[in-house]
């Protein structure tokens, strides 16, 4: 068996085909698989927009503090989660809002950092495949700096075939390898769900890492036990 591409590159870019499709959880999940292989494991949220207080009235990102949770290298949530926002919104816009525009080399630098500290890092986008952040630099750019394999999140629901099979075209049009993807249940009354997961595995040119069934409590060690992030080449 040759060693997979998330193997040799340290980590994998996790991206969806929309927003609110589950790719945190899914993002967790793999951190947690990995740690299961015995890998120094943590999960990178590099931009995130939508905070709010908990009881001590500390400022936080449901997102960042569920990552935050999947690892176990002593990280803190600003390590985790390095560049944030109040505003619930696209990121670029929550920067303008605030006045704290993103600084494309200061997320390449605070990913490379968390980076030397793992033996794999999930870097969660934003969105979809293809969000704008500052003119002329997006996620899809993102990605391609790093250099990482992706990992496509596939919210299942009517129309996700057409947006999945689009998202993987972006994806090899930038010239990167899409490693696997993961379908993660929506609706677990979605009709005609097995004929949707077959027209993915058929359509998609990546192996499936595994389909993800509605959790009542999605934790990484719940998503983890649906996943196979290393299958065999």
């Amino acid at each position: 068996m040759s060693p997979s591409p998330i193997a040799l590159l340290r980590g994998c870019f996790v991206t969806g085909t929309d927003t609110e499709i589950g790719k945190t959880c899914v993002s967790g999940g793999l951190v947690h698989a990995f740690r299961q292989r015995g890998l120094r494991a943590a999960a990178i949220k590099p931009l995130a927009a939508g905070q709010q207080q908990d009881a001590e009235g500390r400022w936080f990102n449901d997102d960042v503090r569920h990552l935050h949770g999947a690892q176990d290298l002593g990280l803190s949530e600003d390590e985790v989660g390095p560049f944030q926002w109040r505003t619930a919104c696209a990121p670029h816009i929550a920067a303008a809002i605030e006045g704290r525009p993103i600084d494309p080399a200061a997320v390449r630098s605070a990913i490379h950092r968390l980076a030397a500290r793992t033996e794999a890092l999930v870097v969660e986008g934003v969105g979809g495949f293809r969000v704008p952040l500052v003119p002329g630099w997006d996620t899809a750019d993102l990605a391609v700096d790093l250099a990482l394999p992706v990992v496509l999140v596939v919210g299942l629901r009517l129309g996700c075939i057409n947006h999945a099979l689009l998202t993987a075209d972006a994806v090899r049009a930038r010239g990167l390898h899409l490693a696997g993807w993961v379908g993660n249940t929506l609706d677990p009354a979605m009709p005609h769900r097995d004929d949707n997961l077959h027209a993915l595995r058929q359509g998609l040119p990546a192996p499936c890492w595994g389909v993800v069934p509605r959790l009542a409590d999605p934790t990484p060690a719940a998503v983890a036990a649906h996943l196979n992030p290393l299958p065999e080449t």
